[in-house]
């Protein structure tokens, strides 16, 4: 298990070997953030509400159970008002 903290500790994440592959279990603090993908990433929000701007895509909100996925070698943005959960699947 590893430990991972990005944006002075404002996300944070554990990864894990799930069903299917690598996978990261984690918390998105309050505030805006951008994330780059060196995989295709399939993120599952699991509580709280994450607004999501995919590339080529308008900004989605995104609740509990709703899920995106972001193509590999892609930038996309994130801005949580309160504490948001989530899963993310890597392929």
């Amino acid at each position: 298990m590893k430990h991972n903290n990005y944006f002075e500790g404002k996300v944070q994440s554990l990864s894990l070997i799930a069903e299917g592959g690598n996978a990261t279990v984690g918390v998105i603090s309050p505030g805006k953030f951008t994330f780059s993908t060196s995989s295709e990433e399939r993120m599952v929000i699991t509580s709280g509400i994450l607004k999501v701007k995919i590339p080529g895509k308008e900004w989605l909100t995104m609740k509990k159970n709703n899920e995106f996925t972001v193509p590999a070698k892609a930038s996309f943005d994130v801005e949580a008002d309160a504490d948001v959960s989530y899963i993310c699947y890597y392929k």
